[in-house]
């Protein structure tokens, strides 16, 4: 029985040990500018996480958070076939637009 207590504290170290090496690591997520609207219209992702916002449109876009200084993306103009990196560090929901076409809006959440 002691011989079995003790392989299971082994295993136990062992996972405390690895419990931070298999943690999710961030991820990326794309939202794609298309038609003159944002794909997905909602992206969910985590701390951490990171979105890339490319464009495909023949003119340029922004994804500008609709409350500057919110937390949410602020971007320059992404240039057609261009795209832009934005790391989700602070947990809330940005809506955002595009600046140059305010009809173009979607929402970004951080959880």
């Amino acid at each position: 029985m002691a011989f079995l207590l003790k392989r299971a504290g082994y295993a136990l170290a062992l996972l405390a040990a690895l419990g931070p090496a298999v943690q999710a690591a961030p991820a990326v997520h794309t939202v794609l500018i298309d038609g003159m609207r944002f794909i997905p219209q909602t992206v969910e992702v985590k701390a951490g996480d990171t979105v890339v916002w490319r464009n495909k449109d023949p003119f340029p876009h922004t994804a500008t958070a609709t409350q500057s200084g919110s937390g949410g993306p602020s971007s320059p103009a992404i240039a057609p076939g261009a795209s832009w990196r934005f790391k989700a560090a602070k947990p809330g929901s940005y809506p955002y637009l595009c600046t140059l076409h305010s009809t173009m809006t979607a929402t970004l959440v951080v959880k």
